[in-house]
């Protein structure tokens, strides 16, 4: 019985939660934290960012990255700022704000992964904001550093 009465209690926040956590454009910032967390430490374990403490060793000059991998990161940057610029442009996209945000976070993916590859340090605090004016001075400040070493897409 104590159960039961547990579960009916907890449903409904859970299910108006989901619903929240769907249809509002901006989420509490607990779950915003939540997700900066989770996204921090899945970059530390695949070695996009450095750890910070003094308590853990410097991470090792990685070995020159391979030309057709870097081609490729390149080719993909370029497809994608593409598209971003297409939907910029078309007023009448479906969900177009959506697939703006969806595209500039895979750009931003895709610029860390290309100043892995080319040695540019990444902020890692910038690098993990999920989008908007807070990422826009990082980015430009990656862009400029790959257009210096030689990068064009």
């Amino acid at each position: 019985m104590a159960v039961q009465t547990l579960l009916w209690t907890l449903l409904p926040t859970v299910v108006y939660g989901g619903l929240a956590w769907l249809v509002l454009d901006d989420p509490p910032r607990v779950w915003v934290r939540a997700r900066r967390w989770a996204v921090r430490r899945r970059a530390e374990r695949l070695g996009l960012v450095r750890r910070h403490g003094p308590s853990r060793a410097p991470l090792a000059p990685a070995a020159a990255p391979d030309p057709f991998d870097v081609l490729a990161v390149q080719v993909r940057l370029g497809v994608l700022a593409a598209q971003l610029r297409s939907l910029e442009v078309d007023p009448r996209a479906w969900a177009r704000g959506r697939r703006i945000i969806a595209a500039q976070a895979a750009y931003d993916a895709l610029l860390a992964e290309a100043c892995r590859l080319a040695g540019v340090p990444v902020d890692a605090d910038a690098a993990l904001a999920p989008w908007g004016p807070a990422r826009e001075p990082e980015r430009f400040r990656e862009e400029l550093e790959l257009a210096s070493r030689g990068w064009s897409w």
